[in-house]
């Protein structure tokens, strides 16, 4: 969790106490044997929900007209047991608990109907999104182009950044990246001398990425790459100018959707170039209205934060150029005979929008525990299935 808040009230830098400092020392000889990144990578280890910690970043502020759902947590709407997996009428608090959750939340319209935390957290305890932060910067991309600072999804990646012109870049569209099928040159894999560990540890991604090449022709395939992500991010930032990434996530989503809490972008290096791809972190409730905007096509609580075209077009299935009927505008679509889609990240960090229930379900933890990412589709599912209203199953 944030402590104190930093001296400049946009920026929070990680300083060294006495305690860290014999850390800090065996991390400088990391540094002088191998490289910062790599020591960067032995000294932390595999990515974790609290890594918000660990980097730089810039805030954004709660305050204002917070935006509070209807508490109907006692009614007794949710079910108390599931059939799952391996799991035959298990109390839903347990089955959660010993799949690593730390944060579950169901909402159906603006109604708050089960908020349950695990291991240590609560409602005030700040999490990383991990990649469902990927389909938070696309909400803001659909906001550039509602704007006008973008022109379309067709505009060239190379109209915002033309140093990338000579690496055939001019051939990719903004369409390209927002689906991953531009032909990155780029692998989402954990190998700590490969691409993407760098990009997750780095501390000059702009400077990586304008000696991004391209392995096949854009427009063919869908390959999921987190570089194709913070390309958009690096785009979007030169379109922005004089504002931050952060600035523009607090005009469009923080302040309008009414967060009850901070939350934080992590950047790759003091003042640098918001992560995109991994690193907006905030809390599960706050979470949630993000996906109940997206459920309302784009408004909310009397407000447009994206317009309707945009969310139709990210949650639509569409392969006509060479784009997955899984992925759209960096959505997850979850079967072909569903209108279902949702923002996933590491770990089992998932966002899933439910359409035909009106529903929203925010899962949050350490791990995916023992359920692959079907299976926790598959929780949702039978919640909203069981559901009881009055004592009458919700049809």
């Amino acid at each position: 969790m944030l402590t104190k808040p930093p001296e400049d009230p946009t920026m929070r830098s990680m300083k060294p106490s006495p305690k860290m400092m014999p850390k800090r020392i065996l991390m400088l000889l990391l540094c002088v044997c191998t490289s910062c990144t790599f020591a960067k990578i032995v000294w932390h280890g595999f990515a974790n929900i609290d890594d918000f910690e660990i980097f730089p970043a810039r805030y954004l502020r709660a305050g204002g007209d917070v935006f509070r759902f209807n508490d109907r947590r006692s009614e007794s709407i949710i079910p108390t047991t599931v059939s799952i997996a391996q799991y035959h009428n298990e109390a839903l608090d347990r089955v959660l608990a010993y799949n690593d959750t730390v944060a579950f939340i169901v909402i159906r319209n603006s109604d708050l109907l089960f908020e349950r935390y695990f291991q240590g957290f609560d409602r005030s305890t700040q999490s990383i999104s991990f990649s469902m932060s990927k389909s938070f910067l696309s909400i803001l991309i659909g906001c550039a182009i509602d704007d006008g600072i973008i022109g379309s999804v067709d505009q060239p990646v190379t109209d915002f950044v033309p140093e990338l012109k000579e690496n055939g870049f001019d051939r990719v569209k903004i369409e390209h990246l927002l689906q991953m099928t531009s032909g990155l040159d780029y692998e989402d894999d954990n190998n700590p001398f490969g691409m993407h560990p760098r990009f997750y540890y780095g501390d000059n991604l702009e400077q990586m990425m304008l000696q991004f090449e391209l392995a096949k022709k854009p427009g063919q395939e869908f390959v999921y790459k987190s570089g194709e992500n913070e390309l958009l991010g690096l785009v979007l930032s030169r379109v922005l100018k004089d504002r931050t990434i952060t600035d523009y996530t607090q005009q469009k989503l923080w302040t309008p959707l009414g967060m009850e809490f901070d939350g934080a972008w992590n950047l790759d290096r003091e003042g640098g170039l918001e992560k995109t791809f991994c690193c907006l972190s905030g809390r599960a409730i706050d979470f949630a209205k993000i996906g109940l905007m997206f459920l309302k096509g784009g408004g909310f609580n009397g407000k447009t934060i994206v317009s309707e075209e945009w969310v139709r077009r990210s949650t639509m299935i569409d392969t006509s150029q060479g784009s997955s009927w899984k992925y759209q505008y960096q959505w997850w679509m979850v079967s072909k005979n569903s209108r279902d889609f949702m923002a996933s990240g590491h770990k089992g960090q998932i966002l899933y929008v439910m359409p035909s229930r009106s529903m929203v379900f925010l899962r949050l933890g350490r791990s995916r525990g023992g359920f692959t990412t079907s299976e926790w589709q598959a929780l949702f599912r039978e919640i909203a299935g069981n559901m009881r209203d009055n004592g009458e199953k919700n049809l």
